[in-house]
């Protein structure tokens, strides 16, 4: 099979996983998906954020997501457990479509290495 065709299965199938449980009947998009990513490092799930906080978990998400990259690295928690990292390189300029895609394969590959998913 190939990686674009396994990448567009696993991708559907995490989206009706993650849809299921935390939707209304629509299916979650890529940016509401990070969001729940960012919640689930911070570890802090039962908890309201206001727009800012939103913004910080999905960046924290990003990170995660694009460490094993090679992007980012991790280097703390600060006070109120809320985990940094560093750049450690830049990330290419790509067009929407690679970045969409670049996403969604560490969106898939995370999930995979969480079991959600195979």
């Amino acid at each position: 099979m190939s990686r674009d065709i396994q990448l567009k299965e696993r991708w559907e199938q995490l989206v009706t996983i993650l849809s299921d449980q935390f939707s209304q009947g629509e299916d979650l998009d890529l940016d509401a998906i990070i969001y729940l990513i960012g919640v689930q490092e911070l570890g802090k799930v039962h908890q309201t954020y206001v727009k800012d906080e939103k913004l910080n978990l999905m960046h924290i998400a990003i990170c995660r997501l694009l460490e094993p990259y090679g992007f980012y690295e991790f280097e703390f928690f600060d006070e109120d457990g809320w985990p940094h990292y560093k750049v450690k390189e830049e990330l290419p300029a790509l067009k929407a479509g690679e970045q969409s895609v670049l996403m969604k394969e560490a969106i898939v590959n995370y999930f995979i290495e969480k079991q959600l998913i195979e």
